[in-house]
């Protein structure tokens, strides 16, 4: 299933061209009302939509420094990230070979030394860790957030690292993936959900937790951090094409990594070296639950439940990548998903389980290195694309890879397993319930 349309309206949202007081670094601007912030905050007091950070460097610097670091101009941190993760971008050969292309480039985002990429939870989620491990540094505060698993271990490996305290809130299907590199640090607190649950039941309970004293909700999609981190993937493959690719494809569970793909764009049109033409953005969703790409094809704005995600427990527990699930993704809002297609011209993919695992094992057969399941719908969605005739030979593609290289890692590293220490039966669940005491001390 392929659903592109281009009479969506005239949403190209530009940043903001306000001039900042003083040595600031950036501000933040509501893509809604284009209200203007000077503070770290996570909503407008006026609408819905999503804040977007607005940098005093209109053109990026990069810094002499390893991993997604060399991005800090367009980081909201005021410190050097210093981690050696980061994307790292090369010319598809194999690959490219077998669907025909000539200017296929892959993004990778896991562990892959021999490439240079050190990405050790093997997930681009990392990228969204660090800088907002990096703004909490100084607040006092403990993180709190919800995950399906590769997120979780993101910020439990950037806690490890730094110290900084989180309270992670997983359901039964992400306890597998929570894993590290290294020993689990006593700052990760890792609570486990009823098998009943999924990550939007994670995502309730986590908004319960953040309310106590002391601790600090992450922020989901509203966090510019996030976006930020995960828009270098964009930065790193610019700098090396020389240009912004033509086409970008990535799978989505909340389409916040599409999202921050359209974000970075903006920004390096604004710089002027790269290109004046966004990238068309090639979004897909795992069948059965495709609520984004139910109400895109639908040519609705807004979600509709029981029409775009019926029975979704059901949905979701037969999806291959069931971790692209989230039943309250940030497509409807104010610079969410919806205007990032209408803005790109984009277009939306459904994605079988046995299109993306026959992917998942084609990708690892020809370029040599294992992919997360949804790593190979993004690669199913491209070959759709070629399939269909919805790229040309010529065109300049980034094809994101958003983890891999676990079996790589293993040789490397003996990952430890991050046991829960606390349980929550269901989001509703009295928080003096969750075996947690340093929760409710």
């Amino acid at each position: 299933m392929i659903y592109s349309r281009s009479a969506c309206g005239d949403h190209i949202l530009q940043l903001h061209s306000g001039i900042l007081s003083g040595d600031s670094k950036y501000n933040l601007v509501c893509t809604g009302c284009s209200g203007i912030y000077s503070d770290d905050r996570l909503k407008c007091p006026t609408d819905s939509a999503l804040l977007r950070t607005n940098y005093s460097n209109r053109q990026i610097i990069l810094k002499d420094v390893p991993g997604m670091g060399k991005f800090h101009d367009w980081l909201p941190v005021h410190e050097i990230i210093t981690s050696n993760a980061g994307s790292i971008t090369y010319k598809s050969i194999d690959l490219a070979s077998e669907l025909g292309l000539n200017n296929l480039y892959i993004s990778f985002n896991g562990y892959w030394p021999e490439r240079g990429a050190f990405i050790k939870t093997c997930s681009f989620k990392e990228l969204e860790a660090f800088p907002t491990i990096q703004r909490l540094k100084n607040s006092g505060g403990s993180l709190v957030l919800a995950s399906a698993g590769n997120t979780a271990r993101a910020f439990a490996h950037a806690s490890a690292l730094t110290g900084i305290e989180v309270y992670i809130i997983v359901p039964e299907s992400g306890i597998p993936r929570m894993w590290l590199p290294e020993e689990p640090s006593d700052s990760v607190h890792l609570i486990q959900m009823g098998k009943n649950c999924d990550y939007t039941d994670s995502i309730h309970l986590a908004e319960r937790l953040a309310s106590l004293p002391g601790m600090v909700a992450e922020g989901g999609a509203r966090n510019v951090a996030r976006r930020d981190g995960m828009g270098t993937v964009m930065l790193d493959a610019a700098f090396h094409m020389k240009r912004m690719p033509d086409h970008y494809f990535q799978a989505i569970g909340s389409g916040t990594g599409g999202i921050s793909a359209w974000e970075a764009s903006l920004r390096l049109i604004v710089d002027g070296r790269f290109g004046m033409r966004l990238p068309e953005l090639h979004l897909a969703q795992n069948l059965p639950f495709t609520p984004m790409l139910n109400a895109w094809k639908a040519g609705r704005r807004e979600i509709i439940k029981d029409i775009d995600m019926p029975d979704p427990k059901k949905l979701i527990h037969e999806m291959y990548a069931d971790i692209l699930s989230n039943r309250e993704p940030p497509y409807s809002i104010g610079g969410g998903v919806y205007d990032a297609l209408c803005s790109t011209d984009g277009t939306m993919y459904g994605i079988s389980n046995n299109e993306a695992k026959a992917s998942q094992k084609l990708f690892e057969h020809l370029e040599g290195i294992d992919i997360f399941p949804p790593a190979g719908v993004a690669v199913a969605s491209l070959i759709k694309a070629v399939e269909n005739r919805q790229v040309e030979v010529d065109d300049h593609i980034l094809l994101n890879i958003t983890g891999g290289g676990v079996k790589r890692l293993e040789m490397d590293y003996s990952p430890y397993k991050i046991e829960p220490t606390a349980y929550a039966e269901n989001a509703n669940i009295p928080l003096e319930e969750i075996i947690c005491e340093k929760v409710l001390a």
